[in-house]
């Protein structure tokens, strides 16, 4: 029944619409197919290769690894495959002058990219569905599962050098005001099935005093809703007189929420996180007053939402550079056409994400500045094409 639906949809569309539709599925897949097997290859395959024969990586493993991997990489093959057919289907069509003929019809010049527009902003979607809810979970298991086979600890709640930082307001006793300022520190170096490790803990929560917690363990006891370190010691410093005490504990609570799991529970590279995982990672720096990691979190945000566009700008600018009269690229010109094209556009992105990510520009307009220019370039070579 859903099939019928399809084909019916599919037959109500127009019939030129249609026609350019499958001249541009073509050079898609093969685009597709190029552009993944050459990142692919540089990007894992040399990699495994290489831990097969001197890790002893088993080669069932490594191509485990390697289908797991493969998500990533055709993520990042759906713009560049978009721009290639574009440009090949396009100047194909112009070259046997068959663009000429509907032209010859009163067909405009804008009219013939809307089928080219419109696969690449389906291409958008498909890019954003695969970078939030494949890429991600694939990556991650790839990484466990290459870890596993090399005989390295892999646990589902793992991390290391866990830092949070909390900030409060601390009251002055002396004339009674309060100042907004860091009131605790918090540090673990390893955390293993839900225990930190060589826990570190400084508390600034008083004026004049100072406290030092240290601890081979701490987790997070949920009937107290407090932490439970345990086999430490306690250090306290009054500013004033610079003297000290010390104490020894087996087992000691202490009250701070439960941030550092989170942060801890998190990816600690952005592009194998979800949306949902970045924004917690952002709120949760925020709150921790890191700005600088917060701005950091938030360009990367947006761009998981301006990378998808990246297919719309270059399908736009295929077509257009195509559709122009008398037109003709090879597969081979298109290829390189396409990788000058590609390595220009994502040059300017680095910069501007950099400026983004130094406080330069605003996340906004650091992650969709490129895409602003590029719809923007699109639009003057498809008017220049309309001439």
């Amino acid at each position: 029944m859903g099939s019928l639906r399809s084909i019916n949809s599919w037959r109500r569309l127009p019939l030129m619409d249609r026609w350019l539709l499958l001249e541009l599925v073509g050079p898609l897949l093969f685009g597709i197919a190029a552009f993944t097997a050459v990142s692919l290859s540089v990007g894992v395959v040399f990699e495994l290769v290489r831990r097969v024969a001197e890790s002893g990586l088993p080669a069932q493993v490594a191509l485990q690894v390697l289908m797991l991997r493969l998500p990533g990489f055709l993520v990042l093959a759906f713009p560049m495959a978009t721009l290639m057919a574009t440009l090949l289907a396009y100047s194909r069509l112009s070259g046997s002058s068959e663009l000429t003929a509907l032209r010859s019809v009163g067909v405009g010049t804008t009219r013939m990219v809307i089928p080219a527009l419109a696969l690449a902003l389906a291409m958008s979607l498909l890019t954003f569905l695969f970078n939030d809810f494949i890429v991600p979970r694939a990556n991650l298991v790839a990484s466990q599962t290459l870890e596993r086979a090399l005989g390295k600890a892999v646990t589902n709640q793992s991390g290391d050098n866990i830092l949070y930082s909390r900030f409060g307001r601390v009251k002055d006793e002396e004339n009674g005001d309060s100042v907004r300022q860091l009131t605790q520190l918090f540090y673990a170096r390893k955390f293993r099935n839900s225990t930190m490790q060589d826990v570190t803990l400084i508390d600034f929560s008083r004026m004049g005093q100072r406290q030092m917690l240290m601890a081979e363990k701490g987790h997070w006891n949920e009937a107290k809703a407090m932490w439970e370190f345990s086999d430490g010691r306690i250090v306290n410093v009054d500013e004033k007189t610079g003297s000290t005490t010390s104490a020894r504990f087996d087992r000691y609570l202490y009250p701070l929420n439960q941030d550092p799991i989170e942060i801890a529970k998190l990816p600690t590279d952005v592009s194998t996180m979800t949306v949902g995982q970045a924004l917690r990672a952002e709120r949760l720096q925020t709150e921790a007053n890191n700005t600088k990691e917060a701005r950091r979190l938030r360009v990367r945000i947006q761009e998981k939402f301006a990378f998808p566009a990246i297919c719309l700008v270059f399908g736009l600018i295929g077509s257009s550079l195509g559709v122009r009269p008398h037109a003709r690229t090879s597969r081979s010109q298109g290829f390189g056409i396409s990788v000058l094209l590609i390595f220009g556009y994502y040059l300017m992105s680095f910069i501007v994400s950099s400026l983004g990510v130094t406080g330069t520009l605003s996340p906004f307009l650091a992650a969709w500045l490129p895409v602003l220019v590029g719809l923007a370039s699109g639009g003057v070579l498809l008017r220049q094409a309309s001439r």
